[in-house]
């Protein structure tokens, strides 16, 4: 998967479902795909740590619902405005993709 698809895949899943911790994220993401993606942690923390790098996630440690001490990620206002362009983006690329496909078959 692309750094691109993934970072958008990450912050849109925050912004609908609020903090999370990496674990739970990947799941999230997995579960919405009906299990066509499978993150692993060499695939998600760096691509967490790059978008919190940019300030587009916030991390903040508490604790995940077993006990354990996680890091949870959170979707930043600039994280907000980067998914809506993202989204669009993402939204001409594939009507351009989909127009090759649907005309040139």
């Amino acid at each position: 998967m692309a750094y691109g698809t993934l970072s958008l895949l990450i912050l849109k899943t925050l912004d609908a479902m609020g903090p999370l911790h990496g674990y739970a994220l990947a799941r999230r993401i997995e579960q919405i795909s009906d299990d066509q993606l499978s993150l692993n942690q060499g695939t998600l923390y760096p691509a967490l740590r790059k978008l919190e790098q940019m300030r587009w996630v916030a991390a903040k440690w508490g604790e995940s619902d077993t006990g354990r001490k996680a890091k949870f990620y959170s979707i930043t206002r600039t994280g907000r405005t980067q998914l809506k362009a993202e989204t669009e983006s993402w939204a001409r690329a594939t009507a351009i993709v989909s127009r090759f496909v649907r005309d040139l078959s």
